[in-house]
């Protein structure tokens, strides 16, 4: 059995009404210090928030939540699965429509208007049934069944394909007048579609050989927690930093966005801050708590991630997301923005910690090199680097982690051009959390989340792997 997420120790003494949230927020930015090593509790105690007492009180609520929390993960994992035929309660066992054409993918829904765009009812229902079976996307592909992404693996819904008439109908049916003008002119849009009381999606238009496709991510209609995506507590304390770089790293499809947006929601319930993000598009909505947020997307809002990044350093913000690094424009202004007292979290679609840094040193030219190296040893605080892995049950994908936490070691290592010897390192650095992808996938396997198979498929070493 896979171990329970830790609960926030913070947390709970804000909600056994120990400390308040600008207490938590003080400590937390002492703990972010960059010469501190102490535990948040040590924190608390040495500023006279929390005596020894009241952390043993807050320590033992804890231990009784992971108790808690283990127990049910234990009660869940007994329950029998269902028999062959009988009828499931959830959502992920629902039975696949009967194979139809694009007029009937799910029960028939009326046209709606949503944001000023008439969204046919049949891509209203198709939507309806990917969000109830708990799609993370939904495909439509001219010339083919309509597709349905489930815990990482494609499911048609049917076999009769969709004509590439009727699929540009259904699709153009998710464009406003303007978005339609910009896909005639470009061939393809990026744009993100909130439907009341279904959902919000991240939306690709594009032509390709046989007509119109579109692929519609869907996005959580609330912020998921850290411990919902079964990403370890830990990584809270990636937001308790007050300048430098934490990048969110992996493949495609690996769940990048939600950890960034899961990270960033910590710091609006925490601080009395302004945070910055500049996405293309918006996907995850962060209304305003403790800080003033601001979200501001590639097109509607700005020229580019570039003209958004050099305004954004005359805005006033204390925390800048980027949605992505794509070029050295938004990465040389990423790393600026975090040397001049700015925390920035960033994404960037590599494979690994190690290959992120030379990425981000190999996107500028050879001359510059040895002075983006010192940059990044300095500003880099944390990579984050993910992959979703299917677990063994089937029914669920779970993150295994690769995880890099600057320190003098790592620092000298970048700025002298030895990255390849930071494998070493991260095997070494377990007390400050760092691990090794394969570490964390042998962990998955050893634990039974994830099969053997599954685990070596996406290892770097299969020697690791036990």
């Amino acid at each position: 059995m896979p171990n329970a997420p830790i609960p926030l120790l913070g947390r709970i003494a804000v909600h056994l009404k120990l400390i308040t949230m600008d207490q938590l927020s003080e400590a937390t930015r002492l703990q972010g210090g960059a010469s501190s090593e102490k535990r948040l509790g040590e924190i608390l105690v040495e500023r006279g928030m929390l005596s020894a007492a009241q952390l043993e009180l807050v320590l033992r609520a804890r231990q009784q939540m992971i108790a808690k929390q283990r127990a049910k993960a234990a009660a869940e994992q007994e329950q029998p699965e269902p028999e062959p035929g009988a009828a499931s309660a959830t959502v992920q066992h629902a039975p696949p429509p009967a194979p139809a054409g694009p007029a009937r993918p799910a029960a028939k829904a009326k046209p709606a208007k949503t944001g000023g765009k008439e969204a046919s009812g049949d891509l209203l229902a198709l939507l309806k049934q990917g969000v109830e079976r708990g799609a993370s996307d939904i495909h439509v592909h001219s010339g083919s069944p309509l597709r349905l992404r489930l815990h990482g693996r494609f499911e048609a819904l049917g076999e009769q394909p969709i004509a590439a008439a009727a699929a540009e109908k259904l699709l153009r049916s998710a464009l406003t007048t303007e978005q339609a003008k910009r896909f005639d002119e470009r061939g393809e849009l990026d744009f993100a579609w909130s439907v009341p009381n279904l959902g919000r999606f991240r939306v690709n238009v594009y032509r390709q050989l046989r007509g119109v496709d579109g692929v519609f991510r869907s996005i959580p209609a609330r912020v998921p927690t850290l411990e919902e995506l079964g990403l370890p507590t830990s990584l809270a304390k990636f937001t308790n930093y007050h300048q430098g770089l934490v990048l969110i790293t992996g493949p495609a499809n690996c769940g990048k966005s939600s950890t960034l947006a899961a990270l960033v929601d910590l710091i609006n319930e925490e601080r009395r801050e302004h945070i910055l993000t500049v996405e293309d598009p918006i996907e995850v909505l962060h209304p305003p708590k403790r800080c003033v947020v601001n979200q501001r997307t590639v097109g509607p809002h700005t020229g580019s991630f570039g003209r958004a990044l050099r305004a954004a350093l005359r805005e006033d913000p204390d925390v800048i997301v980027i949605g992505e690094l794509r070029d050295l424009e938004t990465i040389s202004l990423a790393l600026t923005a975090a040397e001049t007292g700015h925390l920035v979290f960033a994404t960037l679609h590599t494979s690994g910690a190690i290959r992120t840094l030379n990425r981000i040193v190999g996107v500028f030219p050879a001359d510059q090199q040895d002075q983006v190296r010192s940059m990044v040893s300095e500003s880099m605080r944390a990579v984050i680097s993910q992959r979703l892995v299917p677990a063994a049950d089937g029914k669920r994908r779970v993150p295994a982690l690769e995880l890099l936490v600057n320190n003098k070691a790592i620092a000298n290592m970048i700025r002298e051009n030895k990255t390849f010897q930071l494998g070493s390192v991260m095997q070494m650095g377990a007390a400050q959390g760092m691990c090794l992808l394969d570490d964390s996938l042998a962990k998955l396997v050893k634990e039974k989340v994830v099969a053997k198979e599954e685990a070596l498929r996406h290892c770097e070493d299969p020697r690791r792997i036990p």
